[in-house]
């Protein structure tokens, strides 16, 4: 509080701070502009937690069901693995920011005392373009029975998220650019449905 007799240039500037003290009109403003950021980052970390959880389902389940789908069969085609394969990759919709790899390897377990495993054919898929597959493989040990016959299917998924972004691309937000991908990856073994084994013709 100001003395009586107080100089009138102090007196002015002490009503203008006490005015500027008591004016309170700007303060929602300034608490929107530092609570926006926040509410904004949790609704994308929670958006695209919960979108890459479901994503990782759907990229197991690639696994699995291509697995299926070839063990149904008593012979094969190339044409029919590679067509199988692009049905798995349908199974990801409604993310479509990165393509998977999908290797499908039909494994023979020799007769041996400690089997041996070897690839009969195999073929994979990259970025929608289906070629041959790897030549060696391994088997776990649970599933290492001599005389068998096996169809592994390696799903994989580098996993963008939509807040990363990439040149070129019109499909995500741009607001980190420094984020590597998520992998995600599944291995899923089946033995054959309707036959002993599943000879390719032409692989």
């Amino acid at each position: 509080m100001m003395r009586a007799g107080a100089h009138p240039g102090i007196m002015k500037v002490w009503h203008k701070v006490t005015r500027f003290r008591s004016d309170l009109r700007g303060v929602a403003a300034v608490e929107f502009a530092l609570i926006v950021p926040i509410l904004l980052i949790m609704y994308f970390v929670t958006m695209e937690a919960s979108q890459a959880v479901e994503t990782s389902k759907k990229v197991g389940r690639i696994g699995s069901m291509v697995a299926d789908l070839v063990t149904q069969q008593p012979t094969i085609t190339k044409a029919d693995i590679d067509a199988i394969m692009r049905i798995g990759t349908v199974t990801l919709q409604p993310y479509n920011r990165s393509d998977p790899t999908i290797t499908v390897t039909a494994v023979q377990l020799t007769s041996d005392a400690t089997p041996v495993a070897k690839v009969v054919w195999s073929r994979k898929l990259v970025n929608g373009v289906a070629s041959a597959g790897p030549t060696s493989t391994t088997i776990p040990a649970t599933l290492n029975v001599a005389g068998t016959f096996l169809i592994r299917v390696d799903s994989y998924l580098g996993y963008e998220p939509v807040i990363t972004w990439a040149a070129g691309s019109q499909q995500k937000l741009g607001l980190i650019t420094a984020f590597d991908d998520i992998s995600m990856n599944e291995t899923y073994y089946l033995r054959p449905r309707r036959s002993l084994t599943i000879p390719c013709s032409d692989c």
